[in-house]
C-alpha cells in the first residue's frame, strides 16, 4: 500500500467522530487535546510518552505500548486485560491528593484490584501496603506472625 504523505497542522479544530485508518503518525505531537472515549486498536505506540493525562475511557486493543513512558496520569477506574508486564516498573503510585480531581477527604477509593495475574517474580519494595490482602489474606497480619516488618 502506498501513503500519500500529508501533514497535518489542526488548531482549535473538532474532529470528534472522526476515523484513520492505515495511516501512519509516526511522531505527531498532541497538546491539550481532548481524546476522551478514543478507541485504539491494533496500533504500535511502542516509545510514546504520556505526559499529565487522564486515561478514563480510552481503549487500547492489540497495542504495542513498550518502551512507552507515563508520567503525572489519572488512570483511575481503567481497566487493564491481557497485558505483557514484564520488566515494568510502577514507580510512586499515590492516591488523589487535595486539589486532584479524584480526592476524597474520607479516603473512600475502589480497591486496585488483580485477578487472574501470574505475579512470578513480582517485587514490592518501599510501599505502603496498608489493607493489602492477597487471597483474602491481609500482608500485615502475615508479616507480623512471621516476625517481618511491614
Amino acid at each position: 500500500m502506498g501513503l500519500e504523505m500529508e501533514k497535518l497542522n489542526l488548531k482549535m479544530k473538532d474532529i470528534s467522530g472522526s476515523t484513520l485508518k492505515e495511516v501512519n503518525a509516526e511522531g505527531v505531537n498532541f497538546d491539550d487535546i481532548n481524546l476522551s472515549k478514543s478507541k485504539v486498536n491494533n496500533a504500535n505506540m511502542s516509545g510514546m510518552n504520556f505526559n499529565d493525562i487522564h486515561a478514563g475511557e480510552m481503549q487500547f486493543t492489540n497495542t504495542n505500548l513498550s518502551g512507552t513512558s507515563i508520567q503525572h496520569a489519572n488512570m483511575s477506574h481503567m481497566r487493564i486485560d491481557h497485558v505483557h508486564l514484564f520488566g515494568t516498573e510502577f514507580v510512586n503510585i499515590v492516591l488523589p491528593q487535595e486539589g486532584d480531581g479524584n480526592y476524597d477527604s474520607d479516603g473512600n477509593y475502589k480497591p486496585i484490584v488483580f485477578n487472574n495475574c501470574d505475579l512470578s517474580n513480582m517485587e514490592i519494595n518501599n510501599c505502603n501496603i496498608k489493607g493489602l490482602k492477597i487471597n483474602g489474606v491481609l500482608v500485615e497480619e502475615l508479616l507480623k506472625i512471621n516476625n517481618f516488618d511491614s
